[in-house]
């Protein structure tokens, strides 16, 4: 037998696909995943301090470098230092030795000037502006002239009687005597005469 409908056909309501077909069950996540991602973290924490170590490094020895170089070129001054003050050393040396060349010659000229007659000398020695003189007279009065015609001098100062001693030598009396002085340089004197002369 045949069936017909007659009646009208209701629309299909799309139901909604069931929770089993359409979302596939979840699974827990694995722990050797989250290990990887661990490790490859660490990887890359530890590349990144590897590198800063490395830059850190590279600028450590460059200032080191640049400390070095710095100690060379200090130390090559000190010693350019030391031979500067070594060079004026021996400039002022030769200056000086310059200055006291015609120096016996003056203190000779000086000496010989101011000698009376019946005194003579028998040795002068010169050190550091002192004067040492020795010599012969017939009387210590010749001596007191001679140690005043001394101080009458530019070159000497503080012309003192060190010792008389009374001497016989072939039926003669005689006196050795010894004498200090302090010997003044021209070039020393000259200065300061200038230099009052413009303060006046």
């Amino acid at each position: 037998m045949i069936r017909i409908n007659l009646l009208k056909e209701e629309p299909k309501v799309p139901t909604a696909p069931k929770e089993a077909e359409g979302v596939k069950e979840r699974k827990p996540f694995p722990m050797t995943s989250l290990l990887g991602l661990f490790f490859v973290i660490a990887v890359a924490v530890g590349f990144l301090q590897f590198n800063a170590l490395k830059k850190e490094k590279t600028l450590l020895d460059a200032e080191q470098e640049k400390k070095n170089k710095l100690r060379d070129v200090t130390s090559k001054l000190q010693t350019v230092r030391d031979q500067q003050v070594l060079i004026v050393r021996k400039i002022s040396l030769i200056n000086l030795l310059k200055s006291q060349q015609g120096v016996a010659v003056n203190i000779m000229d000086e000496l010989s000037k101011h000698i009376p007659y019946w005194l003579w000398l028998t040795e002068v020695n010169f050190s550091k502006q002192q004067v040492q003189i020795r010599g012969r007279a017939v009387d210590n009065n010749l001596i007191a002239d001679y140690i005043y015609s001394l101080e009458t001098s530019p070159y000497f100062q503080n012309v003192n009687l060190r010792s008389s001693t009374r001497r016989q030598g072939r039926g003669n009396e005689y006196f050795d005597f010894a004498l200090n002085a302090t010997y003044i340089s021209p070039q020393i004197s000259q200065p300061s005469i200038k230099a009052q002369e413009k303060g006046n």
